[in-house]
């Protein structure tokens, strides 16, 4: 059973869609979906899999990572009036979920590339629990890195960690002894252990909860030492500071984009 699976088995449990089925048989309907709103579109792939597996058709009008203007139909959908009603839901939800948070990605995304054409814009792991991947993909939708998927393919060294073996150098030595094929980054939240962190060559040093100055003089001196370490900034990043950090910073990653973002209306239409 795979997510999709999971979503419907959620919405139709072992009864199925009481209400549909008790009014219609085998009637053929079309319908549409539409967006009420401007925005950047994502969750079609994924809606076209909902009515696939309920056992309708699809027809995208437009594709994910498109702009769309308010009313704009995305797609038609056709078969019995009973799958398109069972899966009408779902797909809105997914739909309008993941253009929310592609549409807020590729706001972010230009803002920060008007500054500094180098600089990435990545989401974190504050994901909703069992749509992780669905709203990582609807960030690279919208322009932006997913980061780490998870705890597993890529090493994170943080605060608590740090609190509990003693030292930023004490992680990362003993990281660097037992991980040898991994990304190995390093949440800091003071000069001193920016400054060990990039001594001791880890791939990305992220500065987390700096202001903007503070972490614009920080960088220089991680320059000074390295260029080959990746500066990430992190903590309260949002749309109305995000520019502060853009002009310096190789990374940008938000919680907001994926724990915070309002979703965006759609609508399904019978024709």
């Amino acid at each position: 059973m795979d997510d999709i699976d999971r979503f419907i088995k959620e919405d139709l449990g072992e009864k199925g869609d009481i209400t549909s089925d008790s009014l219609f048989t085998d009637e053929y309907a079309e319908a549409k979906i539409l967006t009420k709103e401007d925005c950047i579109v994502a969750g079609l792939k994924e809606a076209e899999i909902v009515f696939e597996k309920i056992g309708a058709e699809t027809e995208l009008m437009v594709k994910d990572g498109d702009f769309v203007k308010k009313f704009t139909a995305v797609a038609l959908i056709k078969g019995s009036a009973n799958s398109i009603l069972k899966g009408e839901r779902l797909a809105l939800n997914i739909i309008s979920r993941m253009s929310g948070i592609a549409t807020e990605t590729k706001k972010l995304v230009e803002i920060c590339k008007s500054i500094n054409p180098k600089v990435t814009v990545a989401a974190t792991r504050k994901t909703t629990p069992g749509f992780r991947k669905f709203e990582k993909r609807a960030v690279e939708i919208g322009g932006g890195e997913p980061h780490r998927f998870g705890l597993y393919d890529a090493v994170m060294i943080k605060d608590n960690h740090i609190k509990l073996i003693g030292s930023v150098e004490k992680a990362i030595k003993k990281v660097k002894e037992k991980v040898k094929d991994k990304i190995i980054e390093v949440e800091v939240e003071n000069e001193e252990d920016a400054v060990t962190a990039a001594k001791l060559g880890v791939d990305i040093i992220m500065l987390d909860n700096f202001d903007s100055k503070s972490a614009e003089k920080v960088t220089k001196k991680i320059r000074d030492i390295t260029n080959d370490t990746i500066i990430e900034i992190s903590g309260g990043i949002t749309f109305n500071n995000i520019t502060d950090y853009a002009s310096f910073a190789d990374r940008i990653s938000l919680g907001y984009l994926t724990h915070s973002i309002k979703s965006k209306d759609f609508s399904l239409e019978i024709i």
